[in-house]
């Protein structure tokens, strides 16, 4: 599990990175033939990460600790112009979460979860093993919209 851990913090740098190198007018831009920005699916993986792993499995039902989740959960669109300090928010939450959950998995959390179906893959998840890679698979779809719509915008 150490190796995806660390491929999921990898990806997540290589998005930070790629919201590093745009504008936060590009970041919020819709490009043509996209329901959604780069912002948002940044955001995105930041709080279904959280959902993921502690929700969908049983391990707790409250949503109130996701923080930005109305903004960015599944079937959600961007209905505002996010701000310099949410990108920062959303950077710092995406690399914070993922060590907490990397903590709380070294503790045994996980240890027993609810199984449960992925409406993304369409798969069902029947231990945190499945969680994880499910969750690495979904932030690197996600990057691959945000490339696709970073080069939408910069033609």
């Amino acid at each position: 599990m150490t190796e995806t851990f660390k491929f999921i913090k990898d990806t997540r740098k290589a998005f930070i990175q790629l919201l590093d190198e745009l504008s936060l007018d590009e970041m919020n831009q819709i490009p043509a033939g996209f329901n959604n920005n780069i912002i948002w699916n940044f955001g995105h993986i930041v709080v279904s990460t959280q959902t993921l792993c502690y929700v969908r499995t049983g391990i707790t039902s409250d949503t109130s600790s996701v923080r930005y989740l109305d903004a960015y959960k599944k079937g959600s669109r961007p209905t505002y112009v996010v701000s310099a300090e949410e990108v920062t928010a959303l950077k710092e939450l995406a690399l914070s979460t993922i060590g907490k959950i990397e903590e709380d998995y070294k503790n045994g959390i996980f240890q027993h979860i609810e199984p449960y179906d992925t409406a993304t893959y369409g798969a069902t998840l029947h231990n945190f093993a499945d969680v994880l890679v499910t969750t690495s698979g979904h932030d690197n779809l996600h990057l691959g919209y945000a490339i696709a719509q970073r080069r939408a915008i910069k033609k």
